[in-house]
């Protein structure tokens, strides 16, 4: 059974002892709904880490696009971790190094490029700092600049501009579009890579086998952190796997009803800084 949080003191086994490692979902979980981090939520966090404790951001974002949040964590100053794109790529924010990376096979572009052509939607990349794709004026394209705080390069040719190492792909579009395609395209990608929808506007296509258990592992292995010593937060079915993982899983109070059965804890939810009410509760109670 789960053990939810609210403002009301809890006491609960998965409390006995204090992970060494928070990872941490950003969207919809450490983020407010306007895409900021609460003071409450960045002194508490900052205040674990002051007591040894390492914090890794897990998110489906670009490297580039968890920055403003590392940054506002000082993840920098106290050793922490990005864990980005799924679990497709680790870094070391203190070293300003890449533990763990993962790219899409060459052979793979064109299947994904011709795909998109066909049907008449728009795809894109992340490279470096930029949004990469050949519709720059498209909606999603626009959002994911803005979310992420990347430049959109526009270019004309696509497949030229993905010829260096890339974690994924991103067909983007309305909704029923994606739905309508999802499964076709997977079936062409066969086992060269996988696809699945990270928001209703978002059809991914990435490396077979990542996603943020198989990062959170790696991390874990890098660091020499027993997999029971970790904590792992989130609130959507791509946080199913690391939390599942985890030695403790919890669930914000806005995720979804699947992802809440799998957790040791139910917290409050991203607007009421139930990541800074666990890690009060378990550090500082």
């Amino acid at each position: 059974m789960n053990d939810n949080i609210s403002c009301a003191p809890v006491t609960s086994r998965t409390f006995i002892s204090h992970p060494k490692l928070l990872a941490i979902d950003l969207d919809g979980t450490l983020l407010h709904s306007d895409h900021t981090v609460s003071q409450r939520t960045v002194a508490t966090l900052i205040r674990a880490q002051q007591a040894g404790v390492k914090v890794a951001i897990a998110s489906g974002r670009p490297t580039y696009g968890t920055m403003p949040t590392a940054k506002a964590l000082l993840l920098k100053q106290y050793g922490g971790f990005i864990m980005s794109y799924n679990g497709g790529e680790i870094f070391d924010c203190a070293s300003d190094t890449r533990l763990f990376a993962t790219s899409l096979e060459d052979t793979v572009k064109p299947t994904i490029y011709n795909f998109a052509k066909e049907h008449h939607l728009t795809l894109m990349t992340y490279i470096g700092n930029e949004v990469v794709t050949e519709n720059g004026k498209d909606e999603f394209v626009r959002y994911s600049s803005m979310r992420n705080s990347m430049h959109v390069h526009v270019v004309n040719d696509f497949l030229s501009a993905a010829a260096v190492p890339i974690t994924k792909c991103i067909i983007v579009g309305q909704p029923e579009q994606l739905v309508a395609v999802e499964h076709d395209l997977q079936e062409e990608l066969g086992n060269q890579a996988e696809a699945f929808r990270s928001e209703p506007f978002f059809l991914e296509i990435v490396p077979c086998g990542i996603d943020k258990a198989r990062g959170l592992k790696e991390l874990l292995q890098a660091t020499g952190i027993a997999r029971e010593d970790c904590m792992a937060f989130g609130d959507g079915f791509n946080d199913v796997s690391m939390i599942a993982y985890a030695g403790i899983g919890v669930a914000m109070g806005n995720a979804q009803p699947e992802v809440k059965s799998l957790a040791s804890i139910v917290t409050l939810t991203n607007e009421e800084d139930g990541v800074a009410a666990v890690v009060e509760h378990t550090f500082f109670s």
